[in-house]
């Protein structure tokens, strides 16, 4: 379904790993481009957030189909390098996400959800 994602978040630094963590973020692009090159992947998104106080530093907003993304997300290489970006940053977090079709169709089971329970 076309709005299908995976929101790849993570936090501060680990102090002390700054250059090993642009590595591993350097080797998380290059794999993303690999699998949007392959049709795996739709798009990606890397962003990186200014310091505002909270624990987000950044993510990826990784785009395709729902399959395909769990595919991705159990596959031994990706679990290799959230592995590796745990150990080099906080708080690193991977979550199935929704825009597009299939924004509608979550708001439509929250709507409905609600409405049972009114």
């Amino acid at each position: 379904m076309a709005g299908d994602a995976l929101f790849l978040g993570w936090g501060p630094v680990v102090r002390g790993r700054e250059l090993k963590s642009l590595e591993v973020f350097q080797e998380a692009i290059e794999y993303y481009g690999q699998l949007q090159q392959a049709g795996r992947l739709e798009s990606f998104e890397p962003v990186f957030l200014s310091p505002h106080g909270g624990d987000l530093g950044g993510f990826v907003l990784a785009r395709g189909e729902r399959a395909v993304l769990g595919e991705i997300a159990s596959s031994p290489e990706f679990l290799r390098l959230i592995a590796r970006a745990a150990a080099v940053v906080d708080n690193v977090g991977v979550i199935p996400a929704y825009t597009g079709e299939a924004l509608a169709q979550q708001l439509a089971v929250f709507r409905t959800a609600s409405e049972e329970l009114a």
